[in-house]
């Protein structure tokens, strides 16, 4: 995002991508301490705030920077910031190694699948209607994950007409193709968004919810369930937020692709559009059409588990779909790269096409 957004960088990236690629990932390690850092305090300040409300202490020692308290404090946060530094090595050398660029993603898709086998059995646990509820969440689940690899397939094939070649002295006729555009290009980078924003004014209300002054308490106390996750209002609010972020976020990759420009450097042409920035202007109408529906989709996936929860007894409402929204996207995500990654190398090292399909 900050790419488009500052014109340095935006400067860099052009003149030397690979430079340019480097210099980013180098950047985006050191500022992972600071925002390890900060997040790892918020964590624990979470834990605390849990812990005063259940009269359960989560940690062995009283949280603080003063006294006997800081030195296991700064021995607990340094230990969680070193543990996502250690993490992002490991995604690094699985990158390296192994599945180029999945290292993050398959360390993070482990997380996710990890949760699923407790999860199943506390539904199955559930007595009353442990069986029924256990395979109809899972129906629920594998239809879902059946919607959701439909749309990221999803594509809308442009029409692009590529000039002809001169071979001796004859010529050779123009070349028809296509330009993919994706209906789901953000990802589920949209649904982070929305949740970290909409998770923060619960997070800063929860520290003023013991607050001595009564208005001031009562404000937060509202703040805190109106954000909580757990309100009607809340899913609202993320399903807008969701649909909106996915609109922003696919407008800022689609300018930074500039097929416009790309497509006249090449001499390509879409039939009945002018080059350049006209083209440029085309793409992007259709490429915010195809958009809407995907938009839509990610919102419903997002608020899948507030509904769910509208008809789920009490005991399985924490169980939702196994795994959450987000959680959805980036598992199927993953898998449907992975297998792309590992048939283009098998491709590229010599294996024959019958033999990787089975």
């Amino acid at each position: 995002l900050l790419v488009p957004i500052i014109p340095a960088l935006e400067r860099r990236m052009k003149e030397n991508p690979r430079e340019g690629q480097k210099w980013m990932e180098k950047w985006t390690i050191i500022l992972t301490v600071p925002m390890a850092l900060l997040s790892a305090i918020g964590q624990v300040n979470i834990f605390n705030s849990l812990a005063g409300q259940s009269q359960q202490s989560v940690l062995s020692f009283v949280y603080g920077f003063t006294g006997a308290s800081l030195l296991p404090t700064l021995t607990l946060l340094i230990s969680m910031v070193a543990g996502t530094m250690l993490g992002i090595w490991l995604g690094q050398l699985i990158s390296e190694y192994g599945i180029p660029n999945q290292g993050l993603s398959l360390i993070i898709f482990s997380g996710i699948v990890s949760q699923m086998p407790s999860r199943l059995a506390s539904l199955w646990s559930d007595k009353q209607n442990g069986w029924w509820l256990t395979i109809v969440i899972l129906a629920i689940m594998a239809l879902t994950i059946f919607a959701i690899v439909y749309v990221q397939q999803g594509r809308r094939n442009v029409p692009v007409l590529f000039p002809g070649r001169r071979v001796g002295n004859r010529m050779s006729m123009p070349v028809r193709s296509n330009l993919p555009l994706m209906v789901n290009m953000a990802g589920m980078i949209p649904l982070i968004f929305a949740q970290s924003l909409l998770l923060f004014p619960a997070i800063v209300a929860s520290y003023f919810v013991n607050a001595k002054t009564a208005w001031v308490a009562s404000l937060a106390s509202g703040v805190s369930s109106v954000f909580g996750g757990q309100s009607g209002w809340y899913a609202v609010m993320y399903f807008v937020m969701v649909v909106a972020f996915t609109f922003f976020y696919t407008d800022v990759l689609f300018a930074q692709q500039n097929y416009g420009e790309t497509l006249k450097r090449q001499g390509a042409q879409i039939p009945g559009v002018l080059r350049g920035p006209a083209t440029q202007k085309y793409l992007t109408k259709v490429q915010r059409r195809i958009t809407f529906p995907g938009a839509f989709f990610l919102g419903f996936v997002a608020v899948l588990p507030f509904i769910l929860n509208l008809f789920l007894p009490a005991s399985a409402r924490n169980a939702g779909l196994l795994i959450t929204a987000a959680g959805l996207l980036i598992v199927v995500g993953v898998v449907r790269d992975t297998f792309t990654i590992i048939e283009t190398e098998l491709k590229l090292h010599g294996y024959d096409e019958s033999l990787i399909k089975g």
